[in-house]
């Protein structure tokens, strides 16, 4: 083996690349401080508990070591959020609160958003605020930030609630509704057909309807007819009626797609994601995630967006 190879999912940058990242890193933050976001720089290393409060997927994504020193498990950071909800249950106390970053971080896998092991993951968070109002800031932000690296987005909007209330309605299994989930993330009509087969939910029929709710902004009034006799969803649709009202969008194509979930499963509300059509995949993502911060003692709305500034600058 040549000593000079780096691992598999690993990479680098030198030359005019490294210089490229180094001063579009600048201008973001500087964009983010402008904007009275406060810049934090998480620690790479950290207990296990403080890395993985309600994350499965996470979990699956840290490595994991041993400390010499201490004898407790300790992790390499693999996703900052969950540092953010540390450090604003420190430090935020009950007024609202900003954070941005721009850090690097490891997985043990590349995933459907990250394309290596070894992203460079730039995002700003937003405490203590459950408004509407919050959520427009940070997408905004958002595409401020794909307009600093010259692209062009397409935006995506959902609503994680409208999944979770139909969920309410039935009596599944923590496994189940993990399948389920699954199952949505993939956008699989044949394996949600199966599972409806193989089990019998009140609400199948609102189950396959919401697997096909996507589209222009007509969409959320069709759905507003869907979900008419649960409260919950019906509510998690109108939020987005009323974000769409707020939202600049001028020159960006806005699709609803309301049967989308993330694959961090700790988003509980409204969630978003960018696109260009030159890739497949999510360029930025986000959303609202106001139950994460309970595992430090301090229960706060949040909403927050991330992307991995190495694979947009290249």
């Amino acid at each position: 083996m040549n000593t000079w190879q780096l691992p598999e999912g690993i990479d680098e940058l030198i030359g005019d690349r490294a210089l490229v990242l180094e001063h579009t890193r600048r201008q973001l933050i500087d964009l983010y401080i402008d904007k009275g976001f406060n810049l934090v720089v998480p620690p790479m290393v950290e207990n296990i508990e403080s890395l993985l409060p309600s994350s499965y997927v996470v979990n699956e994504k840290t490595f994991k070591f041993l400390d010499p020193i201490s004898g407790k498990m300790l992790g390499v950071h693999a996703d900052i959020t969950p540092q953010i909800a540390r450090i604003d249950a420190k430090y935020g106390g009950d007024a609202i609160a900003k954070y941005c970053y721009v850090n690097a971080i490891l997985q043990t896998k590349a995933d459907d958003f990250y394309t290596s092991r070894s992203p460079i993951q730039a995002g700003a968070e937003l405490y203590g605020s459950n408004s509407i109002d919050s959520d427009v800031e940070i997408i905004g932000l958002m595409l401020e930030s794909l307009r600093l690296l010259a692209i062009e987005p397409t935006l995506s909007l959902g609503n994680i609630a409208v999944f979770d209330a139909l969920i309410e309605t039935e009596t599944l299994s923590d496994e189940q509704v993990l399948t389920l989930k699954q199952i949505f993330i993939k956008r699989s009509a044949p394996d949600l057909e199966a599972f409806l087969s193989n089990n019998r939910l009140k609400n199948a029929d609102k189950f396959s309807t919401l697997m096909k709710l996507e589209g222009g902004v007509s969409v959320l009034y069709d759905a507003l007819h869907v979900f008419e006799n649960l409260p919950r969803a019906k509510a998690a649709i109108q939020d987005l009626l009323a974000m769409n009202t707020k939202l600049d969008t001028t020159g960006i194509e806005v699709v609803i797609d309301l049967a989308e979930l993330k694959a961090y499963e700790y988003h509980t509300g409204i969630i978003f994601s960018a696109y260009n059509k030159n890739y497949s995949k999510a360029l930025a993502q986000g959303g609202r995630y106001n139950g994460l911060s309970e595992s430090f003692g301090q229960p706060r709305a949040a909403t927050g967006f991330s992307f991995d500034l190495k694979f947009l600058t290249q």
